[in-house]
């Protein structure tokens, strides 16, 4: 709802307080606080599990929102998104790595392609209603409405949540044992390379950069995406229905690359997904009519979704999960880099040249040199009985 329902926002913002598109993009630089907090919120999941992680996080991005809804002020809009991206460090792939290497170990790459199809699903059904909400009753309901969704999964966290070795074992045997849920697994949470010894391996810098250049998708593009089609000749409901098609795509790429990554490793699957992407913008850009615009949209979206699924298994598979939190986390930090580049660099080419093709082209570039870090890791990742595969 953040992420792919922002570019829902954009037109409303503007005509009711006359900002312009990168003011607007602005605040999803921002998104850079996602990165500064993520080494911390990952240390702190290593020490302390997930639940309470998620539920501050999800607590935080709550306010932000129920804020957004009531401000009037350019700054107060950069503000309170600074709010809820600080939150977001512990409520995405952090918790979804460690929750579900602990409690699905052996069929890890499937269940963590289901856990986290839920971002798209959200995406698929909440750009629609979003969009009809905020043509019924403004922008502001919009934005409370996210914060309510928030506050009811702060609770949901609080009530749910277990991730101590404890509990897997303790629930090991009974009716409703997750496959591949043991003591072995359970204790697999105290295995694995330490923060230190990680930085060490060349395959951790190989996969930061990839892992952050292919974040440029997601902040360059995605969150352009409406007002992109709506451009190229798309009205206002088949732009947000593009996108939806682009969501549900995506959450099949994650169940998709998810099981695959179990057969071939989640650095070749990640090569898989990042080709698909790269296809699919070129074919968006220079093929804009529909309804090969379409088929383009299914591909980007085959694509992108994976990301979510593969980053966190990448890091348990090469790197243990013992510290995968703060391995993890020191990776998001880099992310600071698109997060701020990528909103900017398609606001400034749209205001200069009144489209966003040449930032579309930047980013398939970025892709094409995140595609080969992957596949250089997935030689030079460490072996031995102390990484993740091995357990």
């Amino acid at each position: 709802m953040a992420q792919f329902a922002f570019g829902v926002f954009i037109i409303p913002l503007e005509e009711e307080f006359g900002w312009t598109r990168t003011e607007v993009n602005v605040a999803l630089s921002l998104g850079i606080l996602t990165g500064v907090f993520s080494p911390l919120a990952g240390r702190y999941m290593d020490r302390f599990g997930a639940r309470w992680v998620m539920a501050i996080g999800l607590g935080i991005i709550a306010v932000g929102f129920f804020l957004r809804a009531a401000m009037d002020e350019l700054w107060q809009f950069y503000v309170f998104s600074a709010v809820i991206f600080a939150g977001t460090a512990g409520v995405t792939n952090l918790p979804a790595g460690r929750l579900v290497t602990l409690w699905f170990a052996r069929i890890r790459g499937r269940m963590m392609g289901f856990v986290t199809a839920g971002n798209n699903f959200g995406a698929m059904i909440s750009v629609p209603l979003i969009t009809a909400l905020i043509a019924a009753s403004g922008w502001r309901s919009g934005f409370a409405v996210i914060g309510a969704v928030m506050a009811v999964l702060m609770v949901l966290t609080i009530v749910v949540v277990r991730d101590g070795p404890v509990d897997v074992e303790r629930e090991v045997g009974k009716r409703w044992t997750p496959s591949g849920a043991s003591s072995e697994s359970a204790r697999a949470s105290l295995e694995g390379f330490t923060t230190r010894e990680a930085i060490r391996v060349n395959a951790f810098w190989l996969i930061a950069v990839g892992m952050t250049l292919q974040q440029f998708a997601r902040t360059a593009v995605a969150s352009q995406l409406i007002p992109h089609l709506e451009q190229d000749g798309f009205s206002t409901g088949a732009a947000a229905t593009a996108v939806s098609l682009v969501a549900f795509f995506a959450m099949s790429s994650k169940i998709i690359f998810g099981r695959l990554s179990e057969k071939i490793t989640a650095l070749y699957a990640y090569v898989i997904i990042i080709a698909l992407q790269i296809v699919g913008l070129v074919v968006l850009i220079y093929s804009p009519a529909q309804p090969v615009a379409w088929i383009a949209l299914a591909t980007f979206g085959l694509g992108m979704g994976g990301v979510g699924a593969l980053g966190p298994l990448a890091i348990a598979e090469t790197f243990g999960l013992k510290n995968l939190g703060s391995i993890l986390g020191l990776m998001s930090f880099a992310v600071i880099v698109p997060t701020v580049a990528g909103p900017v660099m398609s606001g400034q080419v749209f205001d200069r040249t009144g489209m966003y093709d040449a930032a579309f082209l930047a980013t398939a570039a970025l892709l094409a040199v995140s595609m080969f870090c992957f596949f250089f890791a997935g030689f030079l990742k460490p072996r031995g009985s102390r990484t993740a595969a091995s357990t």
